[in-house]
């Protein structure tokens, strides 16, 4: 009689679809995308924050996942049974009892632990770029206590394409120091966090255990809207990808940078006013460049949040009486992969959230991202498009419109060369499990 096969079980960390930025979402459906190409029977398990479980149906390769989400509680409640600093106590007891059967008795206590207990593996994405103090210390301890209370379990953690750093202060370096250091494996999306990671720990030189994967943005499946969603996106976005109508230019406009950042007073150093860039840039594509432009939300939610929708919305109503039938928005709210297959209706794209570029370029499309952090430079130069990174952190916003000027018109050879890279890049991102196995 054979042997019937064990599937493994994976617990994801520091992604989820309960957010409203479809960023997240990308990524968590790229990893899901990638343990399904590893194995197909795998037990696929979010590990995150979150006020009640939750079953999630997403579309991965054209077939509904339910993906469970195991929620933790990020909160001043300390007795909560799925607190994460009181999980982190239980765990870090149950690590020093000296016998297996109390051991396992303790754990088998809190139905939280429990169910890590029984994960083979467990990897962490950190929402893309949180694992660092870039958007404040609490952020860094919302990805790294998950991280932390799964090392104290025992089971191996991986670190998942992500980019890494920056740290510009003590403490919160050197906890991630800890947890590079016990972690199995480490993935950066771009070859600067590799340095990154190794001047963290110390290394000097090649590590086996630090290597480069592109971002799993990349694999993530657009989906067609249904139903109301499609016949409304389909009436709001003017002219076509035909040769004779305007280039159709998607514009992604933050609503992190729009309000300043978490501060609301510049939090990123951007060398211009964001709010007149962005003005300035719907001016040029219209004006000059005579193309339609579709302001793009990546982040939905109400006016009081970090939201794109709110600011998209606010800026179509401003601009429409001057700019009549060449400007629209793509209002309603979508998934990731609904928004990608949006974003993949344009003939251009620019965007100032990173997987908003990443759902254009992973579908040919030439993008401008208008950087605010390092992740961008780095994502871009992996697949060979750096040069049109523009970057208002350094650059005023005249040389960002000569950024997107040559972008414009490169931006058949661009498609191009995209068309040739990206079966390499999407290759290597769906291996990524089989990689971290062997």
């Amino acid at each position: 009689m054979e042997r019937p096969v064990k599937h493994p079980k994976v617990l994801l960390l520091g992604v989820s679809f309960n957010t409203r930025n479809m960023g997240v979402g990308a990524l968590a459906a790229g990893a899901v995308k990638c343990i399904r190409n590893w194995r197909p029977g795998a037990d696929i398990k979010l590990l995150d924050y979150g006020k009640k479980a939750e079953i999630h149906n997403i579309n991965v390769a054209g077939k509904d996942e339910l993906i469970e989400l195991i929620n933790l509680r990020f909160s001043k409640k300390l007795f909560l049974p799925n607190n994460v600093a009181l999980l982190i106590a239980l765990a870090a007891i149950a690590k020093l009892l000296p016998f297996k059967p109390v051991k396992k008795l303790f754990v088998d206590s809190n139905e939280y632990l429990r169910e890590i207990s029984t994960a083979d593996m467990a990897a962490s994405v950190a929402g893309g770029d949180s694992f660092s103090d870039i958007y404040g210390i609490g952020r860094f301890f919302y990805v790294a206590l998950p991280q932390v209370l799964i090392l104290l379990m025992g089971k191996p953690l991986v670190q998942l394409p992500q980019t890494i750093g920056p740290f510009t202060s003590k403490l919160p370096r050197r906890i991630a120091a800890a947890i590079l250091r016990r972690s199995s494996l480490i993935y950066s999306r771009d070859y600067p966090g590799l340095l990154e990671t190794r001047e963290i720990l110390g290394i000097t030189g090649k590590n086996e255990r630090i290597r480069f994967c592109y971002d799993m943005g990349f694999v993530l499946d657009p989906v067609k809207p249904a139903g109301q969603q499609a016949e409304r996106a389909a009436a709001e976005l003017p002219g076509s990808m035909e040769a004779n109508e305007p280039c159709r230019v998607g514009l992604n406009v933050s609503g992190l940078l729009y309000m300043g950042g978490y501060t609301r007073g510049n939090m990123f150093g951007l060398k211009s006013d964001y709010r007149e860039l962005v003005a300035g840039i719907i001016d040029f594509l219209i004006t000059r460049k005579k193309a339609d432009v579709v302001l793009v939300p990546h982040v939905f939610g109400g006016p009081e949040t970090e939201s794109d929708s709110a600011v998209c919305e606010r800026l179509y109503a401003e601009l429409k009486p001057r700019y009549g039938e060449r400007l629209s928005f793509l209002s309603g709210v979508y998934d990731q992969g609904e928004i990608k297959h949006m974003i993949g209706t344009c003939d251009f794209f620019i965007g100032s959230r990173m997987h908003a570029c990443i759902a254009a370029l992973s579908q040919c499309i030439p993008s401008v991202p208008v950087a605010y952090s390092r992740k961008f430079i780095g994502v871009m130069e992996s697949i060979g498009v750096a040069s049109y990174v523009a970057d208002p952190c350094t650059l005023d916003p005249g040389a960002v419109l000569d950024i997107i000027d040559k972008a414009f018109e490169d931006r058949a050879a661009i498609a191009e060369k995209l068309r040739a890279q990206m079966p390499g890049v999407k290759e290597k991102i769906l291996g990524l499990f089989r990689e971290i196995h062997e």
